[in-house]
């Protein structure tokens, strides 16, 4: 028979068995949940990164996702902004520069879309999961046909990805051709050092100021998530700008 103190002393040891197993499976599913959904990491380390296109085409491999920015709050802000432009200003036709794996589209409404990316990793996997969508269809960047257009032409958390100059300008020449009336930029818009080497901050509208002579700033959307360093994965330094053809 266990006396008193034996059964406290027991019933303190299941007790600090039962937080330590919680402590186990909460820790498991907060990594699981992470890595499926939120991980903003990088797969490649720091010393490891080449390029911009080369950090992306491994990221996709090894199985990254497109960041925080396409899933939750954000993604959901982006897909509420762009659904309702497209539909008020009948926008027959998409075509996006850093489709992604397609996460962001999964909550978008277009009647016809292009999605490009510079890995074909990600390509493959949007063409996997929209499979039988005749709506939609995915190019790998160097299979753009020249003088390919739509009306509008989409830019979402890509520009500052793009750490070479030569690789931001060519970039940007390809999304202002691809446009007949719009084209819409998701990014900051700054010039600021970051520690991370993936990611290269710019003033972009000065570029468009000083190479796109026609077309103009329309508007922006500030984020109704503001950039917090506390919250890196549910906050973007990201804002909507919108430009028209003169």
């Amino acid at each position: 028979m266990i006396g008193v103190s034996g059964y406290l002393r027991n019933s303190i040891l299941d007790s600090q068995k039962q937080r330590k197993m919680l402590g186990t499976i909460k820790a498991s599913l907060k990594s699981l949940f992470k890595a499926r959904h939120w991980s903003v990491r990088p797969p490649v380390r720091a010393e490891e990164f080449t390029c911009s296109s080369d950090y992306w085409e491994v990221r996709y491999k090894t199985g990254g996702n497109s960041g925080a920015g396409s899933y939750g709050r954000l993604a959901e802000f982006k897909a509420d902004f762009l659904n309702r432009f497209v539909d008020e200003q009948h926008i027959e036709s998409v075509i996006e520069f850093g489709c992604g794996d397609g996460a962001q589209l999964e909550l978008s409404v277009y009647p016809s879309y292009t999605g490009v990316d510079v890995s074909a990793k990600a390509v493959d996997i949007c063409r996997s999961k929209f499979k039988g969508d005749s709506s939609k269809r995915f190019l790998h960047l160097k299979d753009v046909a020249p003088g390919t257009v739509a009306d509008l032409s989409l830019s979402l958390d890509v520009i500052y990805h793009l750490v070479e100059d030569s690789t931001f300008d060519a970039y940007m020449r390809q999304l202002f051709a691809s446009a007949r009336s719009f084209v819409i930029i998701y990014s900051s818009n700054v010039e600021e050092v970051w520690p991370a080497r993936h990611v290269r901050h710019r003033k972009f509208t000065s570029w468009v100021e000083e190479d796109q002579p026609d077309w103009h700033l329309q508007s922006t959307l500030k984020n109704e998530y503001p950039y917090d360093p506390g919250d890196v994965e549910q906050t973007s330094f990201a804002e909507f700008y919108v430009f028209a053809r003169r």
